[in-house]
């Protein structure tokens, strides 16, 4: 079986419509579907890619075969197109939830903690390491994921440019696995979690760090909402990769580099929580839905730790081991 990812692309001024990506190129599913003879992929016509995700356990077989014949027939290389010559964009363009893990990763928890000499008074640097690595143990062993939502008005594409706004000046990144959620789930168990994947993704979950504490009254404490929620703050894709073509979600390599600078090299191996009991901890309080994407946490490396923030000028490049490359121009926003 030939593994393949799914995508959102236009071609020139063009609408945009549900694609297929192998081997680093694009296609349009309705074209591939118009070269093809016979009516086995008629299901697929004209269908975005959140469409798709609400019967994700009927198509995806049909998909496949639209896939290995395409390929049989040489038809990925002859019709497709180099990500970079069309407009990418967010895979799933409206997905109803978007769901966010916090605090999700060992070593990037760590860092925070020493960066911000937060805990007891009074301990060295190694006691207070020593401290946040107990803390990480216990919370690991006996808490809880942290979960907060983003708004979809934030999604950008792969390779979009982020507008930098002027009301912060520590705008950050934060790299992450995305879960693509396939069938609903409402209080599944840890042990069937990941059979309701449909896929993963790459996500980018911008920062302002500024604005995360409110100081107008702290015992609000965070807010995700202005620190999180902004335009462009959410970058995704450039395409799902379903999940029988991942072996090991728990595995997988993370890389991002700011303007030519390693920043992130981690592996999702190093989340404290992992995606099973993220899903099995959103579903015990909401449903989860077809098409919902859960960002699952960022590992160490962020702007925070280094006390460099993105800058007018900067291209984020991402990486995540068999999901594609995230490139991203950030220019300053004057509106």
């Amino acid at each position: 079986m030939t593994s393949y990812g799914i995508c959102t692309f236009a071609i020139a001024d063009g609408s945009a419509g549900a694609g297929i990506s192998v081997a680093g190129k694009v296609v349009s599913i309705d074209e591939l579907i118009d070269t093809l003879p016979g009516s086995d992929w008629d299901a697929l016509r004209g269908r975005s890619v959140f469409d798709l995700l609400q019967e994700w356990s009927q198509v995806k077989g049909v998909i496949s075969g639209l896939v290995n014949a395409a390929v049989e027939k040489n038809l990925i290389a002859e019709c497709g197109r180099a990500p970079g010559s069309v407009k990418m964009f967010p895979p799933i363009m409206k997905p109803q939830q978007i769901f966010c893990t916090g605090a999700n990763y060992r070593q990037h928890v760590i860092d925070l903690t020493l960066d911000a000499g937060v805990g007891p008074e009074g301990l060295s640097d190694a006691e207070l390491r020593t401290w946040a690595e107990n803390m990480m143990d216990e919370r690991a062993a006996n808490g809880e994921p942290y979960v907060f939502m983003k708004p979809v008005s934030a999604m950008a594409g792969a390779y979009d440019s982020l507008p930098l706004p002027s009301n912060t000046t520590q705008p950050d990144w934060e790299l992450e696995l995305g879960v693509v959620i396939g069938r609903e789930a409402f209080r599944v168990s840890r042990e069937d979690a990941l059979s309701y994947v449909a896929g993963y993704t790459i996500v980018n979950d911008i920062s302002a760090r500024d604005l995360i504490p409110r100081t107008d009254y702290k015992m609000l404490g965070t807010d995700w909402f202005r620190s999180k929620g902004q335009r462009g703050f959410f970058i995704v894709g450039p395409e799902v990769v379903p999940s029988e073509f991942v072996d090991d979600p728990m595995d997988l390599k993370i890389k991002l580099e700011v303007s030519g600078k390693l920043m992130q090299n981690e592996t999702t191996a190093d989340m404290i929580f992992d995606i099973a009991r993220q899903i099995e901890y959103i579903s015990s309080y909401t449903p989860l839905l077809p098409g919902d994407i859960i960002c699952t946490g960022s590992p160490a490396g962020n702007g925070t730790h280094y006390n460099r923030f993105l800058r007018d000028g900067d291209i984020m490049t991402g990486e995540i081991e068999g999901l594609g490359v995230q490139k991203v121009h950030c220019v300053a926003d004057h509106d």
